[in-house]
């Protein structure tokens, strides 16, 4: 079984940064994460392929970096210039695609005040 256990999240200030980590159990292919604000429907914020490409979605683009250490099996997501509606619970996401299988996760919340 692959767990992901993320870390880093917590309150800050509009314009403050945090950092994100998700350990992985093991080395997986794809990683990401996600978010999930109240009411709303969980949507990817960004992600890293094993060979580092990146995608990011619109809203976060230019303000947060995901990387990722294939050594150590981790996936960072650095935020920089937070905004209120940035505010989310934030899912670790992860695919082992040899066996077909997606891993999330148990989020971890993030709060930013206006």
């Amino acid at each position: 079984q692959v767990q992901l256990v993320e870390s880093g999240g917590g309150l800050v200030q509009a314009g403050g940064s945090l950092r994100l980590t998700c350990a992985a159990s093991r080395n997986l292919n794809t990683m990401g994460w996600y978010r999930q604000a109240p009411g709303k429907q969980r949507e990817l914020v960004a992600s890293i392929t094993r060979g580092g490409s990146t995608n990011y979605a619109d809203s976060v683009q230019g303000r947060f970096t995901i990387s990722r250490n294939n050594a150590n099996n981790t996936v960072d997501l650095q935020m920089n210039s937070l905004k209120p509606e940035d505010t989310a619970v934030y899912y670790c996401n992860a695919e082992w695609t040899i066996v077909a299988r997606t891993f999330w996760g148990q989020g971890t919340q993030v709060t930013v005040s206006s």
